[in-house]
């Protein structure tokens, strides 16, 4: 199958990966910034944003999604790139880092290092927050009460937030077909095996979803700190771009492989 994704700049090539409900504009602030130094990448998982479900029977898990983001940089003549993610998409990356599949990984807030109540309450402000998607009006994304959700789950700065990228974010999670599937195999996600590339692992200081001490567990899980991102949220792309470019930049340098 072939994958929906948005391509720019040029130098060393560099993959994003978004979260779950979500589409390649999610990295939308850091895009053109990332540019300047990187052959930038951007997908839609497949049944997310543009790009079509998987085939009937194959089922949304990590395995699945990652190989056909593996798959669409592959016919596009990309090999080894850098690769950085978000959420759902940071696990990603970290399980291509532990395959040897790419130069460097870095994960922003990646799931998987939850407790078993942290994870049930993420999966429960998701399901929330994809019932407003579906139940409200387009237009209510773009409101104080949009914007107050927002802010509660996923940015600290929700008013730097245009309002036609709240509204155009909100339909994309009402019409995200893999959404349910994918949600459902987190119950059976465990941190991946070890890297055998350099990674990087940062977290939003205000993460209110994947909340802030599950960085503890991923830094314990990569033997190394795990970079914080003061006054961020869940997507620290919206909340901070030049921090988070930052970040990624500094993650995709040559380093010594760690194991």
């Amino acid at each position: 199958m072939e994958l929906v994704y948005e391509r720019r700049g040029s130098g060393p090539p560099l993959v994003l990966i978004h979260g779950i409900g979500h589409r390649w504009q999610a990295w939308a602030p850091v895009l053109d910034l990332l540019a300047e130094r990187f052959d930038v990448i951007a997908v839609d998982l497949p049944g997310f944003g543009a790009s079509p479900p998987l085939p009937p029977g194959m089922p949304y898990n990590a395995e699945t999604l990652a190989y056909a983001v593996e798959a669409c940089w592959e016919r596009l003549g990309v090999r080894d790139p850098h690769v950085a993610g978000s959420s759902l998409g940071g696990y990603l990356a970290l399980d291509m880092a532990s395959r040897g599949v790419v130069r460097s990984a870095t994960a922003l807030a990646p799931t998987g290092f939850w407790s078993r109540s942290e994870l049930f309450y993420a999966r429960a402000m998701l399901r929330l927050l994809r019932a407003a998607a579906v139940a409200s009006p387009p237009e209510m994304a773009g409101s104080r009460l949009g914007r107050a959700m927002l802010g509660r789950l996923l940015v600290w700065k929700p008013s730097r937030v245009p309002s036609e990228e709240l509204v155009a974010g909100m339909g994309a999670l009402r019409a995200s077909v893999g959404f349910d599937d994918t949600l459902d195999s987190f119950l059976w996600q465990a941190p991946p095996a070890p890297p055998k590339v350099p990674i990087t692992v940062a977290w939003g200081e205000h993460d209110r979803l994947l909340v802030r001490r599950q960085a503890v567990r991923a830094g314990r899980w990569a033997q190394q700190r795990v970079k914080l991102l003061k006054g961020c949220g869940h997507l620290p792309m919206s909340d901070d771009p030049e921090l988070v470019t930052r970040v990624i930049t500094d993650g995709a340098r040559e380093l010594s492989p760690t194991g």
